[in-house]
């Protein structure tokens, strides 16, 4: 369901096309938009093209541009309360130059965690034509909360603390939001941000997905080149060390890694590593 949403955007955004038989349904879906807003006691806000927006939550972040990465919850309902889409509260990115008229402008007058309603009209939604399930002229009500950063940081927190609490472990924590724990130290130097290493890893999600996997003999890596996690989280061990890294989406692929790496967006990932050898 995490993906539903796009892929109706970009299949709309190719397939769909004007003619001169598509029926407008401008007049329909203003009044039923205005019913909307009265039933629901709702302060929405009309644009000049039609859309109608509700801010619950100003946000204190950055301003959405209509070419904006974001990175945001949803859910996705018609008039009548039918679920279209659900992101289930997981994050989901994307860059607003890639969806539906309705959200790149829509959410332009958000700021980076506002939250607020979206009530988008069939032209600037999935047209007149039916489309991917969705029904030809419908209006669509989006309920939204835009993530910062700081809001994602502070997610990953809690998730890590869920995390250690679940599996019973103790870790320690840096001033980046680091978590790392030393299983076995190993002998010798450490290794500097800057050092070549050889490093023997599994990578997985908080669920214990493993997404990544390296061979036992390990891979050679530039501690200078790699995710933040890693290149703090590596030189607390020694050669022949090994242990887990806890890394928070700020120290590896960031808010949008949906769009950029493909990986789940403001990701905490788990690392278990093994120091093989300290190269250069």
């Amino acid at each position: 369901m995490k993906y539903s949403l796009l892929a109706i955007v970009f299949a709309f955004l190719v397939s769909c096309s004007s003619s001169d038989d598509e029926k407008d349904y401008r007049v329909e879906n203003e009044a039923e938009i205005v019913a909307y807003v009265a039933e629901h006691g709702l302060n929405a806000t009309r644009s000049n093209s039609g859309l109608y927006y509700v801010i619950e939550e100003e946000g204190a972040g950055a301003q959405v541009t209509s070419t904006s990465d974001v990175a945001v919850t949803y859910k996705g309902t018609y008039t009548n309360g039918t679920v279209l889409d659900d992101s289930k509260g997981e994050l989901v990115s994307f860059n607003l130059q890639g969806v539906i008229a309705g959200w790149s402008e829509g959410l332009s007058y958000f700021k980076e965690g506002g939250k607020g309603t979206l009530l988008i009209p069939s032209y600037l939604g999935y047209g007149s034509k039916d489309s991917n399930g969705v029904p030809g002229g419908s209006v669509l009500v989006f309920e939204i909360t835009v993530f910062s950063d700081e809001m994602i940081a502070d997610r990953n927190q809690a998730e890590i603390a869920t995390y250690l609490e679940d599996k019973d472990l103790t870790a320690a924590r840096t001033d980046s939001g680091l978590y790392y724990i030393i299983e076995e130290e190993g002998t010798g130097e450490f290794p500097t941000e800057t050092s070549t290493v050889t490093v023997s890893y599994i990578g997985s999600f908080l669920d214990d997905t493993v997404f990544t996997e390296s061979s036992v003999s390990g891979r050679q890596y530039d501690l200078a080149e790699v995710i933040k996690g890693w290149t703090e989280g590596i030189p607390y061990f020694k050669a022949g060390g090994e242990g887990k890294l806890i890394i928070p989406a700020h120290l590896a692929y960031g808010s949008y890694s949906d769009i950029y790496y493909g990986i789940p967006s403001g990701s905490v990932l788990i690392y278990e590593v093994k120091l093989i050898s300290i190269d250069e």
